[in-house]
């Protein structure tokens, strides 16, 4: 069978229990992300946050209100995690259903690799796409804090995200349906009604995140910086092994020895 990377067998199973990221597996995916025509219909969706940033801004609106309908309602809200939901899934749901996934799998290598590898695509990806114009709408709020708390922020979003999304294009048929579930109902419509759910919400975490670097009157938040912080580590963490734990099931099923 040929590998990946050829080795010697002592030198491949220390390689098996040391690796964590795999340059390869990562290039492939970069390379099928970017060619997939949904993401770039996305890429609107970044650019529209700014133009609305400026065309307020032009228009004279109060900075605190046009951040808070652009910014926080709009691009943490809206923009934030559904480009994780879409390149969360693309990374691993896309390819379960064209079936190129199962020549990753028919490579002996093992399965954390492969999740952390697509994880870091879609993280940096994600990241990428969201940090820089919410920094540049900071920047035309006049707040450079602002803009460092934004692309914080951003980072802080997409770890838990797309850490979620990927174990859901996993754990079920319908990945984007839970994912625009969860999102919409979830961390919109539920917050509004139960204070609860606020410890429970990626957004809320980003939120405070952003409050706390960019220590301005424009952001407020309701949870503190270290439950914020805490809570991200669980999700991306507890997602993450989901991932991993649910893609050894697929290689259990798909192995023929």
């Amino acid at each position: 069978m040929t590998t990946l990377q050829p080795a010697s067998p002592p030198n491949a199973q220390a390689r098996g229990r040391l690796a964590v990221f795999n340059p390869t597996i990562a290039r492939i995916t970069a390379r099928a992300l970017f060619g997939r025509l949904r993401f770039l219909l996305l890429l609107p969706l970044p650019v529209l946050v700014v133009g609305l940033a400026v065309l307020t801004e032009i228009a004279g609106v109060r900075t605190s209100d046009w951040v808070d309908v652009v910014v926080l309602g709009l691009g943490l809200t809206v923009v934030l995690p559904v480009l994780a939901l879409i390149i969360g899934n693309g990374v691993l749901g896309t390819e379960i259903d064209d079936g190129t996934l199962a020549h990753v799998l028919a490579k002996p290598l093992p399965r954390r690799e492969i999740i952390l590898s697509k994880l870091a695509v879609a993280v940096g990806v994600t990241t990428v796409a969201t940090g820089v114009p919410l920094a540049l709408t900071g920047l035309i709020a006049g707040s450079s804090r602002l803009a460092v708390g934004l692309a914080v922020g951003s980072f802080v979003g997409s770890l838990a995200y797309c850490a979620f999304f990927a174990a859901l294009s996993l754990l079920t048929r319908r990945p984007v349906l839970v994912g625009l579930a969860y999102i919409l109902i979830w961390e919109n419509l539920l917050q509004n009604i139960l204070d609860g759910t606020r410890v429970l919400s990626i957004y809320q975490y980003v939120r405070t995140v952003v409050d706390r670097v960019a220590d301005s009157e424009l952001v407020s938040s309701n949870l503190s910086l270290a439950v914020a912080l805490s809570m991200t580590f669980i999700f991306t963490v507890g997602f993450t092994l989901l991932a991993i734990d649910r893609l050894r099931s697929f290689a259990v099923v798909g192995e023929t020895s």
